[in-house]
């Protein structure tokens, strides 16, 4: 026959239920931990399990649970106030024995003959073997549960908790019991272990690996912290960066903090968790880096632009200055503007790469109007000397057969381009020396 009905329990499943929704969250864990028992028993073919061993293996999970509720489901599967009875009455018969202490002694020379006279007298250490057993199971159960399911910090802290109590219970639990059945004791209460020196050297292993795994998702998570620190120092560093330089140290502590994310091993909490912020913060980082990029080949677009600019206002002072030197400033703008035209729309530094551009062609304009009014005045220049040469090989040696008109005229036309002459020019001073004399000439014919 099953070890629990099902009568009983269905009964115990709608209160467990009841009991789980009180405790939040943790709550369906533990639901699944003590549903798992309870099929167990179901399966499991022998006595009927007790009230006691129902209670034991609810309220180790579920202290507060209802006793009644215990009661009904214990009296449902057919066994109930027997076991309860024997319970006390063993207790009884324990405390008014005199030197109980020394037969309960885990040395199996003393406990072999108690055992065949009066196995009664070994309650208490069968009774202990028998709880820690019980939690050793429960504590089990849970840290698997906690560090294989882990959504939080506070789950891998419980767990590690839970694997602490679990190697206690272990280690209350004495090699040499294993193979020493407490016949008396399991007859009464129902013995919960039945694992051989094996399993139980298994279950210390169990133990050992989620100590480990404890250890090492503990381990993971301060990793975790200590990269996500280091990426929020980085940000900040570089949005309060005042040169290139800060902002650039910014950086290099941004990439530190995405090598030690990636690092985290994948197969805990952390390195879940890990990977999951890893893309947005890869993703940022590229952001970031690429408008950096795109920031710094523009500034060092108006550095070049500024230095060319620089040059060509230097040429440019203390005119008047000749067309060739003119040109060699009207070069060195085009060379500044170039540079400038060499930043696209949407990078970063665009606004002030135009603004600069509108200043320097302007510049461009002005010393091409200088370039061209030296040129022209130059060509005017020499226009004029041509005509004065001219003159003077048509002027006769005696004033008397000078004639008037025609000279008068070829006066007037070097009047006309010296008055072309423009200010700013290398001509313009001696033009108005020519000009003043040709005025006067002038007048004297008139």
């Amino acid at each position: 026959m099953a070890r629990l009905n099902d009568r009983a329990y269905q009964i115990l499943k709608t209160e467990l239920k009841k009991a789980a929704k009180a405790k939040g969250s943790n709550g369906t864990t533990l639901l699944g931990i003590v549903l798992q028992r309870l099929e167990k028993m179901r399966l499991e073919r022998g006595d009927f399990a007790t009230e006691t061993q129902i209670r034991e293996t609810v309220t180790d999970h579920f202290p507060e649970f209802s006793p009644k509720v215990i009661r009904q489901a214990a009296r449902a599967n057919g066994q109930i106030g027997l076991g309860q009875w024997l319970k006390w009455g063993v207790l009884g018969v324990i405390i008014g024995a005199g030197g109980l202490w020394v037969v309960n002694l885990p040395f199996p020379p003393i406990r072999r003959p108690v055992a065949n006279a009066a196995p009664i007298l070994l309650l208490p250490s069968f009774f202990q073997m028998d709880q820690n057993y019980r939690q050793a199971i429960a504590h089990v159960e849970q840290a698997d549960q906690l560090l294989n399911q882990a959504t939080s910090g506070a789950d891998i802290a419980l767990g590690a908790e839970k694997v602490k109590a679990a190697q206690g219970n272990l280690d209350r639990l004495p090699v040499w019991f294993l193979g020493y059945e407490p016949v008396g004791y399991c007859s009464f209460f129902g013995c919960s272990w039945r694992f051989t020196v094996d399993e139980f050297q298994a279950a210390r292993q169990k133990v050992g690996r989620m100590e480990a795994q404890a250890f090492q998702e503990t381990n993971a998570l301060t990793a975790l912290a200590t990269a996500e620190q280091t990426l929020t120092t980085a940000k900040t560093q570089y949005q309060q960066g005042g040169d290139d330089a800060q902002r650039q140290g910014a950086i290099a502590h941004w990439q530190v903090a995405l090598d030690q994310l990636s690092q985290i091993p994948p197969n805990t909490l952390a390195g879940r968790l890990a990977a999951q912020k890893l893309i947005a913060h890869e993703r940022d980082f590229a952001e970031l880096t690429g408008t950096v990029a795109s920031t710094q080949q523009t500034n060092e677009h108006i550095s070049v632009a500024k230095a060319f600019g620089k040059q060509a206002a230097q040429m440019s002072q203390n005119p008047p200055h000749p067309a060739s030197k003119w040109q060699q400033i009207l070069d060195l703008w085009e060379e500044a503007i170039d540079e400038l035209n060499r930043v696209q729309a949407g990078d970063a530094g665009y606004v002030e790469a135009q603004t600069l551009r509108a200043q320097y062609v302007a510049n461009l304009a002005q010393i091409k109007t200088r370039e061209e009014s030296e040129r022209q005045a130059i060509a005017a220049f020499d226009q004029a000397n041509v005509a004065i040469s001219r003159l003077l090989a048509n002027t006769p040696d005696d004033p008397a057969a000078v004639n008037k008109t025609a000279t008068a005229s070829q006066i007037q036309e070097i009047i006309t381009e010296l008055e072309k002459i423009e200010t700013g020019t290398t001509a313009h001073a001696k033009a108005q020396e020519l000009l003043s004399s040709a005025r006067a000439k002038l007048a004297q014919l008139q």
